[in-house]
């Protein structure tokens, strides 16, 4: 399968999502823009096929920062200058690229609000996923004894040498949000290139995994 989900997100009512894996058949020995652009077309496949079509889809243009992008209403649009986004918006779907930094997912059953985070050891280091749970809870409402939180494949020690995984997730406690309600595969996205894309391992030149988190509606 060239896609995996999670069940702590499975089991939330109201959401879809998804994190893309390798394509089998698509060529990435090149440079990122170039890459992204061959992977677009199936990306966007991922999305129909999650229920969200047309202009849905809106994606951050990452820039390794901390900035986290609110989106209010179902638009296909690149989020200049962030590396995040927030939404309560039904029918929208937002995602980010990936390849050894982590994807982490939120999202809150109780209003409705979800997003998705791109950090790797600069967002880790900058608080990306405290920055975004604070804007859910300034825009949105949300309590983080509500939250989900969901970590997806990154690269970790001893293939990398800052556990950014660990910050991730020690954010996400120190803002509120239950032990019980962050989750991590523990997967090493440098462990297997057959299911992964791994920037380090494969000195850049390679694809992008794409995090997908939307509100049915």
């Amino acid at each position: 399968m060239s896609w995996m989900s999670f069940p702590a997100l499975e089991a939330l009512p109201g959401f879809a999502h998804r994190f893309t894996l390798r394509h089998p058949e698509i060529d990435v020995d090149a440079e990122r823009a170039v890459v992204v652009e061959r992977l677009w077309p199936w990306h966007h496949e991922q999305a129909a096929e999650l229920g969200f079509c047309g202009t849905a889809l809106c994606i951050t243009e990452q820039v390794h920062g901390c900035e986290v992008a609110v989106v209010e209403s179902p638009q296909s649009e690149v989020a200049a200058g962030a590396d995040g986004l927030i939404s309560n918006v039904p029918g929208l779907v937002i995602g980010i690229y990936v390849a050894d930094c982590c994807a982490v997912y939120l999202a809150d059953a109780r209003t409705g609000a979800f997003g998705v985070v791109h950090s790797g050891k600069k967002g880790s280091e900058l608080g990306i996923t405290a920055r975004a749970i604070a804007l859910m809870q300034q825009h949105y409402d949300t309590n983080p004894v509500d939250l989900v939180v969901q970590l997806s494949p990154c690269i970790r020690p001893p293939a990398y040498e800052t556990d950014f995984a660990a910050q991730i997730r020690q954010q996400a406690l120190d803002a509120g949000v239950p032990a019980g309600q962050v989750h991590d595969t523990g997967v090493c996205t440098s462990s297997d290139l057959r299911r992964f894309y791994s920037y380090r391992m494969e000195k850049g030149r390679t694809g992008r995994m794409l995090a997908l988190l939307g509100q049915k509606s």
